[in-house]
């Protein structure tokens, strides 16, 4: 499945919440979200974009490992 190519790093965090993450710091232009679901995961999304087309598969196949799912459905919830 092909990743959409304009993904800014705020839309992905919005998206993302309702997987359990949430912001819980800022850095620069790079912001922390948290879940835990099944113990603590931490992701790290650039808040500028749109998102490097890597940058945004890296960050969805951690998602998908921790969450036991696959990159691709991953990808199908959320867009």
């Amino acid at each position: 499945m092909k990743l959409p190519r304009d993904v800014k790093g705020e839309e992905l965090a919005e998206l993302i919440k309702r997987y359990g993450y949430r912001i819980t710091r800022q850095t620069g232009s790079h912001m922390r979200l948290t879940t835990n679901l099944k113990g603590e995961h931490h992701i790290t999304i650039p808040r500028h974009g749109p998102l490097r087309v890597r940058t945004l598969s890296s960050i969805l196949r951690d998602m998908a490992e921790y969450l036991g799912k696959t990159k691709e459905q991953i990808i199908k919830e959320l867009f």
